[in-house]
């Protein structure tokens, strides 16, 4: 059997992205066939890098097309990605998506969540930025070894002043700590907040990115109220841990992002600190705090359980030397930042796609 472009087309119809529930081919994300005798070559574009379903969706290819057009082809499948993005952003425009990490109170470990997505989704090829907006407590500079750092400002053609993100770890980095001294107080009132906000935003030199990830407060305050209604917004991931001091305060915050005049969509819950796990024992799992709180608070408001973060020893004093511990390939948690990344770049594609 002579082996056609269209015959491979036909074939890839059959499969389906699990996620956006329609096959490759009227996804648009089958490239550049090539044929030439038995061998087949051809670029499956994903909606991202972090994709966690290319191995599957690759086999899948291989399968179709040895099933369905000739069991004897040699197939070179290359897998790139063309991060998806809202059909109706307006501003900020060379940004594809804005992730608000959350949490309804301090102390779960948000920034950390934060710094090690961000990192995770650059390992995985994608552009990616960090606002750290946690005025009250900016924790970027020290978990990216930049304490003392101060970002450069250029001018544009236009005449306008912007500020250069800081570049750590392949991450483009803005944080309020990185303009005031780390020894002194800065008693914001709310407008004057909001203001220096919008300027890391608005004012920055962001180029282009996949995603800029933006580390809330605390709570539900000024902060996240400005953001969600100035800027487009992709989703929220909101963090917590399994105990139920914090899960009170955390179900505030999720529902915060459902309410009219914000309705942000909700990726999902990450639920840090979920047990205990010895280095040395990897294998071995103590819920010292409780379990399934995450879980069971993403159930009860209908989002995705984006994953658990085991409380391994070495985490703090990775992001307190300045290298957060997603830079580290074999290490537990570094695996569940990957897992998890992966989950919410899928959410935003399925999002995206609606």
């Amino acid at each position: 059997m002579i082996i056609t472009e269209e015959s491979i087309l036909a074939a890839l119809r059959n499969v389906e992205d699990p996620d956006l529930k329609k096959d490759l081919v009227t996804l648009n994300m089958i490239k550049d066939v090539k044929i030439n005798d038995k061998n087949v070559a051809f670029t499956l574009e994903l909606t991202t890098p972090a994709c966690p379903l290319k191995d599957m969706l690759k086999n899948a290819c291989v399968n179709a097309i040895k099933h369905f057009v000739a069991a004897n082809a040699i197939i070179d499948i290359n897998i790139t990605s063309r991060v998806s993005k809202p059909v109706d952003t307006s501003q900020l425009k060379a940004i594809k998506n804005i992730i608000l990490v959350s949490s309804g109170k301090g102390g779960v470990g948000k920034s950390t969540v934060a710094s090690n997505l961000a990192i995770t989704l650059a390992k995985n090829g994608a552009k990616v930025g960090l606002i750290d907006a946690d005025i009250y407590g900016p924790s970027v500079p020290t978990m990216f070894n930049l304490v003392g750092a101060k970002p450069s400002a250029k001018e544009t053609e236009g005449g306008k002043t912007l500020i250069e993100p800081i570049e750590q770890y392949g991450i483009k980095l803005l944080s309020l700590g990185f303009f005031a001294d780390p020894d002194q107080p800065v008693p914001w009132r709310g407008p004057m907040a909001s203001n220096a906000i919008k300027q890391l935003f608005n004012d920055a030199d962001w180029g282009a990115l996949d995603y800029l990830l933006v580390d809330l407060p605390p709570g539900t305050g000024d902060i996240h109220i400005t953001i969600c209604q100035t800027f487009p917004i992709a989703g929220a991931v909101i963090v917590t841990t399994p105990q139920q001091v914090a899960l009170a305060d955390t179900r505030k915050g999720l529902a915060m992002f459902k309410m009219p005049g914000i309705d942000i969509p909700v990726l999902g819950v990450i639920e840090n600190m979920a047990y205990f796990t010895p280095k040395e024992l990897p294998e071995n799992k103590y819920y010292i705090f409780g379990k399934d709180g995450g879980k069971m608070l993403a159930e009860q408001f209908g989002v995705p359980f984006l994953g658990e973060i085991p409380l391994v020893q070495g985490i703090s004093a990775s992001g307190d030397n300045g290298r957060p511990i997603s830079l580290e390939d074999n290490h537990p948690q570094s695996f569940a930042f990957n897992e998890i990344a992966g989950k919410v770049a899928q959410q935003i594609s399925i999002n995206n796609i609606k």
